[in-house]
Formats: C-alpha cells, structure tokens, sequence
C-alpha cells in the first residue's frame, strides 16, 4: 500500500518532562519518499482546500527536484508564515482533506512538505521575496499574531510601509503567548517575524490601542488601519466558587509559561506548583495546557461533556496527549468548585452526561443525566472553553460591533472606510491558517483601495 510517509517523534516519555519540539521533522530522504507520492494533479483540489491558496503541487515538484530554494519562493507567494503554517495548520481538515490521493490511500503530508521547505530555509538563511519600490503609503496594524504579520508580508511586499502595534513585551501574538514550545518554538516564531522586519516592517511593542494610542490617533497618522487584535479574553464556567484560589484560564497557564518562563526556577510569575489538574474543554488549547502542565510536573486530566469522538482538538493533539499520559475524564460536565476553609480549590463537582442526537453543530448532543454527580479531588483548575475579542482597541471609538464584542467587518472593511479588521477579532476565536488567510485579504482590500 502507498502510504504516506510519518514524521517522526520524541520519545514520549522523554518528552512529558521537557519542552523540545515533539515533531522532530523530515529528512531529506523521507522528503522526497513522501513528495513522490505526490500525482500532481492538473486540477489540483488541494490548492482549493488551502485558505491561502498555496500552490501545492508546484512547491512539492520542487522538492522532487530538489530545488527547496524554489519550493520556498513558490510557497513564500502565498503565505508569509510557512514554517508557521506546516507545524499548526491543520492540514487534516483543509488541503490533505482534499487530496486525490486520500481516496484510495494516504493524502500527501502536505504540512509536513511545506515544514520542510520553510526549515531548510531557515537553516540555509533563504532570502525573502523582494518587495516592490515604494509607493509612499503607509498602514498600521494593530496587533502582531498571525493575521496581523499575514497582512503586513502582503503589504509590505507591495511596497506599503507598515508599522505593527503590539500590547505585549514581545511580538507573534498567539504564536507566542498561547501555542506551546513543543509544537511551536519559539525561535521559529521570532525567525518569522525578522523576515518581515527584513522586509522593512516597523514593530512597536508595549503599545496599547485604545489606551497609549487612540484609534483616531492612528487614523490621523496613517493612510489605513488593520485590526488584528485577536481573541484573548478568556470565556469562564459561571459555576460556584469559580473565584477560589487555583482556578485560572487556560490563557494565564499558557502565557505564563510560554511568554514568561513560569516553569523556570526564577520565574518572576511562576504557576503555582500543585499536584493535580483538571484541565476543562477538549480543543486545542485544552490539549496544550494540559500538556503544558504535565511538562511541570502535574498529573493532569482533562474534564470534557462529551466523548473522544466528539473532542473538537486535532486528532494529532489528542494522541500526543494520550501517549504523555494525559487522562480524559469524559462525559462529566462541572457544577461546582469545592473549596476548604481558606478558599483554595481541594476538588470538582461534576455532572455525569450522556450522548443525544447529532446537534446543530454536527455533533451528537449531551444531557445531565438526572442526579447523578461525582467530586474529583484536585489542586488546580484550568478553564479552556474559548476566548472572545477584548474590546480595549475599540473603545470609544466609531467602529461597531455586534453583542459578543465582534467587530462588524463583511469583506474585512469595517463602518470607517479607513479601518480594516480580521481574524478573531471577527470571527471569534478560530485557526492560525483562518486568522492568514484574513490578513490576506485585508491587506488585497487594503492594497486596492490605496491605489
């Protein structure tokens, strides 16, 4: 059988103790194995199945022909972020889904090609694409994840000058803060970032829009303005005694430790070292939290309503989590945080679930099965059920948005015609490729209406 080629991983048990990168990547040799496999499709769905419309198969004919400095400009057309992408993306759900060769087969390990690429361009200090001469305008963008660095790659590509603003001491946004050392290092991120500073981009860091900066500050200073201020307000449970002491958001956890070292032994703002955790929800940044916790020491659980089936994280996530020894204690729905005398958390209360029919979402419903509970003893309590936008940048400002704080932006044009907005910030909380593939068209609108 033709199968594709599996990028191979730490030990797991080595790795539960350490922050390295689990993905240890290809080699050359398992590269073109898996590039071969490649049917180079005339009319190739896999470009249609990518947000940023990669040209998929003519990067991977490069590889076949060894040619990574091609493979790398031919993918560098479309996304600014490839290193990035091909270890976050979630390839499963969009470009491999759509592979021709999945029908039969495996699809081609079109992630694991494309971090190949961006690695070897790493290492071989690959130059950027040259941008084009200037044009003398200039755009600010209000925040520095991915869809704030998507859309300044294409701007500045074009010759736009642009200055990125960002709240925190160092820049990359979600890439820094919330996604782990383990599946994205950090040096990585930071070599993304100087690419686009190669190209000419302005970041100033500790700069709060809507505080420090006004919006019509920038609008007076700039031609326009992209908002990508993403989702980092973290959604809580609304149980009891969800204030105590050992109760935090999945985003503090991963700030902590991935911004600010907290697992260090001189860590300015350490997590506290208990003994249990319950991590609450199964996406994505529910597994890297867990995982997370489990680096420093904690033995660690994951409390989610429904089954594996359901669990909305990348089916990769999971079986890492699993292989690290992480517990899924499932079809069990929290009610209460217990507390002892000084209001520190000694447990939960869980409803116990069952399964109903498919939902509106696509997944099998759940109930409370009627009185029918069950304590879990623990020390920390991490609450991983979704961010929504932080209204900070927008405040008393003309922009409008709906009542979940989302900015209204169809097209990725907000009601001023000089302000731009994507990613989280519009959607709500999604993917790293979704948040791209929004700067990108931001910055398209931007670069048209400049014109």
């Amino acid at each position: 059988m033709d199968e594709k080629v599996i990028m191979r991983n730490l030990d797991p048990e080595r790795r539960s103790h350490t922050f390295e990168e689990v993905a240890i990547g290809y080699n050359e040799e398992e590269a073109l194995k898996e590039a071969n496999r490649c049917l180079q499709c005339p009319n190739p769905r896999c470009v249609k199945g990518c947000p940023v419309n990669i040209e998929i198969p003519k990067f991977i004919k490069a590889i076949k022909e060894n040619n990574l400095e091609e493979a790398y400009h031919i993918i560098l057309k479309s996304s600014s972020l490839p290193a990035i992408c091909g270890r976050v993306c979630p390839q499963e759900k969009q470009c491999e889904k759509m592979c021709v060769k999945g029908f039969k087969s495996d699809a081609i390990a079109i992630g694991s090609l494309e971090r190949y690429v961006a690695d070897y361009a790493l290492e071989h200090q690959l130059n950027v694409n040259n941008p084009k001469p200037k044009t003398g305008k200039k755009v600010a963008i209000v925040g520095s994840g991915p869809s704030g660095l998507t859309c300044a790659g294409e701007l500045l590509k074009e010759g736009i000058d642009v200055t990125i603003y960002e709240s925190l001491h160092k820049a990359g946004g979600v890439l820094t803060y919330g996604i782990p050392e383990f599946r994205l290092p950090k040096r990585i991120v930071e070599n993304e970032i100087q690419n686009l500073k190669n190209l000419g981009a302005n970041i100033i860091l500790d700069a709060v829009i809507g505080k420090t900066i006004t919006l019509a500050e920038l609008e007076n200073t700039y031609d326009s303005v992209y908002l990508a201020t993403g989702a980092g307000l973290p959604k809580f449970l609304g149980i009891p005694g969800e204030n105590a002491n050992g109760v935090f958001s999945a985003n503090e956890i991963l700030t902590r430790i991935n911004l600010m070292g907290a697992y260090e032994t001189d860590a300015k703002t350490p997590v506290k070292k208990g003994t249990k955790a319950l991590v609450i929800g199964g996406g994505n940044v529910a597994m890297d939290a867990a995982r997370s916790l489990k680096r420093i020491g904690y033995d660690v659980s994951i409390v989610y309503r429904r089954t594996m089936e359901e669990l909305p994280a990348r089916k990769m996530e999971i079986e890492h989590a699993q292989e690290e020894g992480i517990i899924f204690d499932l079809l069990k729905n929290p009610k209460e945080v217990i507390t002892d005398e000084n209001y520190n958390v000694i447990g939960l209360k869980v409803a116990l679930m069952e399964l109903t029919d498919v939902d509106e979402s696509g997944r099998r419903g759940v109930k409370e099965i009627s009185g029918q509970t069950e304590e879990i003893t623990c020390d920390t309590i991490v609450v991983a059920l979704g961010t929504m936008p932080n209204p900070i940048a927008t405040e008393n400002s003309d922009i409008i948005t709906d009542d979940k704080g989302l900015i209204i932006a169809p097209e990725g044009i907000t009601n001023n015609s000089h302000v731009y907005a994507g990613g989280d910030a519009v959607t709500g909380a999604a993917t790293v490729i979704l948040a791209m593939e929004a700067g990108k068209k931001a910055a398209s609108q931007i670069i048209n209406n400049l014109q």
